[in-house]
């Protein structure tokens, strides 16, 4: 049987999943959980990786990934050939540790990302019997940085999953909502033999397949060996749209005016200048990466539907395009 396709783009958001062989145990300790957190600490900041859940189970691990410069395969040989690496050396052992390649799903982040975190978070409490009793005294997933249990490392990303929920009392709101059941059309998704690619409707899946295309993703990678900087892009950006500095860059907590210029200059910044998450992030004085990259999201959505035209050929017209 031909394995599934591999589909990835800038911003997709993946559902990654991988076992041991034989469906033996790849964690056998705490600094065997410990050795592969630090790995999506790592990938993090080396891929742009924004890791939205995890959840480390005995055999098997899942993660929800998020990838803007799209480059899953890269980050899970990463994660795959290291950790094997490293459990191999903790366990003076020798050889593979994988059933296989890793398993993939596009996930449809407006109608799924809320659904699919739930569902990696309850893998403790799926287990026959259940691994432990409350969810919050599972230190090996994402669970309890969600609802404050402990403090959340700065590579997770929340605020997206939180904002989908809707709740003024995120903590609560998060622990209230996983205490139901998982969706019957999720399970049974995941419970067939042969995990589909994508999960999502059928309008979805047809954007996804026409937006993913092996040899123009390659030419833009090789494009953009040579962008200008976040300060340099800013600078013409500034100058373009004659607004300061400090209205675009400055990270105003608490106010409501809207400033839709910020978002569209940190999509330039990523889009024409090739510029790291974290680099953006930095530029426009914010806390997370993932902030970043819900503004991007956003303002790519919008240029999708056809806003933005006038003043992208502004921007580039300045640039030299």
């Amino acid at each position: 049987m031909p394995r599934a396709e591999r589909i990835e783009f800038e911003g997709a958001f993946h559902h990654v999943m991988n076992r041991g062989r034989n469906h033996s145990d790849i964690f056998l300790g705490k600094a065997y959980f410990e050795a592969f957190i630090k790995l999506l600490k790592e990938v993090s900041e080396r891929f742009d990786a924004i890791i939205h859940a995890y959840c480390l189970m005995n055999n098997h691990y899942h993660l929800l990934v998020e990838t803007p410069n799209a480059n899953l395969a890269r980050i899970m040989r990463h994660i795959n050939g290291v950790y094997t690496q490293r459990y191999n050396w903790l366990n003076q052992s020798d050889g593979s540790l994988f059933k296989g390649r890793y398993k993939s799903v596009l996930v449809d982040d407006d109608s799924y990302l809320l659904q699919l975190s739930r569902y990696i978070h309850r893998n403790p409490l799926e287990t026959n019997p259940p691994m432990v009793q409350k969810l919050r005294d599972y230190q090996w997933s994402s669970y309890p940085a969600y609802v404050n249990n402990v403090e959340s490392p700065d590579w997770l990303e929340r605020v997206r999953t939180y904002s989908m929920l809707g709740h003024k009392e995120r903590y609560k709101g998060y622990a209230n909502y996983v205490k139901q059941a998982n969706d019957p059309d999720l399970v049974r998704y995941y419970s067939k033999h042969n995990i589909l690619s994508i999960l999502g409707d059928s309008a979805f899946k047809e954007n996804a397949r026409e937006t993913f295309d092996r040899e123009n993703l390659e030419a833009l990678r090789q494009s953009l060996a040579n962008r200008p900087t976040c300060d340099e892009l800013l600078v013409v950006f500034c100058e373009t749209f004659k607004v300061e500095r400090a209205f675009i860059c400055s990270n105003r907590q608490g106010k409501r005016q809207s400033n839709p210029l910020r978002a569209l200059a940190m999509y330039a910044c990523q889009h024409y200048g090739a510029n790291k998450l974290a680099d953006i992030a930095e530029a426009f004085a914010l806390n997370h990466n993932g902030s970043a990259s819900f503004s991007i999201n956003n303002i790519k959505q919008e240029i999708v539907t056809g806003s933005w035209q006038k003043e992208l050929k502004r921007l580039e017209k300045a640039l030299m395009w």
